[in-house]
């Protein structure tokens, strides 16, 4: 029994497909390209990612013959897409997690002190990388939308509905628990859309998809997309897809996956727990209408601020070189980057935070500014814990996963940094897996989740080695960084 994993992200879109025991058989990945029309603005073309989303499918079908049980769907979060429920087309580029546009919006309802309900019924804060305020965004600045929605014209999804509506010929308009969880309209506690919020930021209920288990069946693919029909049977936000991936099933079980951004998730069990300062609640999964949560801390910027160095600045070509320009360094010679690019992420929260590199001097070169990079991501994950714990003790281990963990020496930098061990799996596609984990637990392919945790298999362990002045010596000098970024944030704004 074979299983086609979606994986749908910010840069690129994947599909991979697995065997019944969860190893890797054949992928497919096209990248695609951002929009950047204003500063602090992404968006991304729904119509190429469909494409994408299509045409990998069906390379990696031709790859294999043997027949496809399910189909999974891990996707971007928070992006937001309305389209048109007559002939699919999109009224308005899809609005990406990334985007700050909503961040005068969200000031305005804090100020009425809205942010109290947002927290009690979503766990999250009032911020735009959230959905609602895109979709409100969309509807207020697109011609007619706002009548057209409220007559049932329109329809409003995160990614993984839009990939639904096109793979089932526009019959299915659903969404999972976990994407519903992330779009400031849903009550993670009641598990329904939320009436006060829809009136808070004026949403008419006729746009929303219906929300199901993250293990379902939610539909069969439409005639002539493959040579057969094929049900999706799993859905779920990329980060809760990873969580399930890295058999993070149990209270008090970690992952980071180091992406585009890198987001760290806790599992928490069946209590919905109240967040720390600067964290999320957040939905891990749901299945059997059994709600499972996680505290979540979300940073912006992890894998990003790589790109933009190969990219904007062409210090180099192949991201696997990053880890040797690095260690070619010695020591970061006070050389910091805060990639804050699109604002600053969890524990601070500032939309309008930019990005800063300081501590140059005549002696920096490009290798300097690779090794801030990556040691970025491995500062801003040791703020999260930090916020997490309040300052107690390291995790037992972090188990990390995305395009990064393949990098050894950012590994053993995070477990320097975090001074705790750091888990690598053999298999580094965790999100793409555990969206095949969720589709085949349907199925009963997988009877149970024991069985997905066997299926889990280890791969390198790193182990903190770094003197402890010498990690108080960094830290100190990220910390100093990020206080000169929120200092000149403040500056800019007076």
């Amino acid at each position: 029994m074979k299983l086609l994993a979606i994986d749908q992200g910010t840069t690129s879109t994947r599909s991979l497909l697995f065997d019944a025991s969860g190893s890797l058989l054949a992928s497919a990945q096209r990248e695609f390209s951002q929009a950047y029309p204003q500063p602090g603005w992404v968006e991304h073309d729904p119509r190429t990612i469909w494409r994408d989303v299509l045409s990998t499918a069906r390379e990696v079908f031709a790859k294999s013959q043997a027949p496809v049980a399910a189909i999974g769907i891990a996707n971007q979060r928070e992006t937001t897409v309305v389209w048109e429920r007559a002939d699919s087309t999109p009224v308005y580029p899809a609005i990406v997690w990334q985007d700050r546009r909503t961040a005068a919006e969200c000031a305005r309802l804090r100020r009425d002190s809205a942010e109290a309900l947002v927290r009690a019924r979503t766990g999250l804060l009032l911020d735009p990388y959230f959905s609602a305020t895109k979709l409100a965004w969309i509807l207020d600045h697109v011609a007619g939308a706002r009548a057209r929605a409220e007559r049932g014209e329109l329809a409003f999804g995160t990614i993984d509905s839009f990939l639904l509506w096109h793979l089932t010929g526009g019959r299915v308009h659903a969404t999972d628990a976990t994407n519903a969880s992330r779009t400031m309209l849903f009550d993670i506690h009641r598990q329904c859309w939320d009436g006060d919020l829809l009136r808070l930021f004026n949403i008419p209920e006729a746009l929303l998809p219906v929300v199901h288990d993250n293990s379902f069946i939610y539909g069969v693919t439409a005639e002539g997309l493959f040579d057969s029909a094929i049900p999706v049977a799993g859905m779920a936000g990329d980060q809760h897809a990873a969580l399930v991936g890295q058999v993070c099933l149990d209270a008090g079980m970690a992952k980071a996956t180091f992406g585009t951004g890198c987001f760290f998730l806790l599992n928490t069990g069946q209590e919905a727990l109240s967040p720390a300062k600067g964290m999320l609640t957040t939905m891990a999964y749901r299945t059997g209408g059994r709600p499972i949560y996680a505290v979540e801390g979300s940073i912006f910027s992890a894998g990003a601020a790589l790109k933009w160095l190969r990219d904007r600045l062409d210090l180099f070509t192949d991201v696997s070189r990053t880890g040797a320009m690095a260690a070619a360094t010695g020591e970061n010679n006070g050389v910091y980057l805060v990639p804050a690019f699109t604002g600053l992420g969890a524990p601070h929260w500032d939309p309008d935070a930019r990005g800063l590199i300081c501590g140059l001097t005549l002696d920096s070169g490009p290798e300097h500014l690779v090794r801030a990079a990556l040691e970025s991501a491995a500062y801003q994950t040791l703020d999260l814990l930090g916020a997490i714990t309040g300052g107690g003790g390291p995790p037992r281990a972090l188990r990390v996963d995305g395009g990064m963990a393949g990098n050894d020496w950012f590994c053993q930098f995070l477990a320097d940094i975090i001074a705790a061990p750091v888990e690598r799996p053999a298999m580094l596609e965790a999100t793409a897996q555990g969206a095949a984990y969720l589709a085949g637990l349907t199925l009963g392919i997988f009877p149970d989740f024991a069985a997905i945790s066997a299926a889990w298999a280890g791969g390198a362990r790193f182990e903190p080695a770094m003197g402890g002045a010498e990690r108080e010596r960094l830290i100190a000098g990220w910390r100093d960084a990020v206080q000169r970024t929120l200092a000149g944030n403040k500056h800019a704004k007076n």
